[in-house]
């Protein structure tokens, strides 16, 4: 699975050709979550300030998480993503 992006020990990646609707796979230390490109928790758990991270994270970055979407599930390359300042 491509990691498309990491900061704060946040790992965040994509699968390609994955099931709508359309999210991200996160994991931080032994935790593991996937989030709507809303910033929704769909499943999993995360630590409180991580998920805020990823939240925000996902705010600033809703469009690249878009196009990534679109690239995955044309079977096309990711492109990586800046990580939070």
């Amino acid at each position: 699975m491509p990691v498309i992006c990491r900061f704060y020990g946040v790992v965040i990646m994509m699968y390609f050709n994955d099931h709508n609707p359309p999210h991200c796979h996160v994991k931080y230390a032994q935790s593991k979550a996937i989030f709507g490109f809303d910033g929704g928790l769909i499943e999993g758990e995360l630590p409180s300030r991580a998920t805020k991270f990823v939240q925000e994270w996902i705010s600033v970055h809703r469009l690249e998480l878009e196009l990534n979407w679109q690239n995955a599930r044309s079977g096309l390359p990711l492109k990586a993503i800046a990580p939070l300042d």
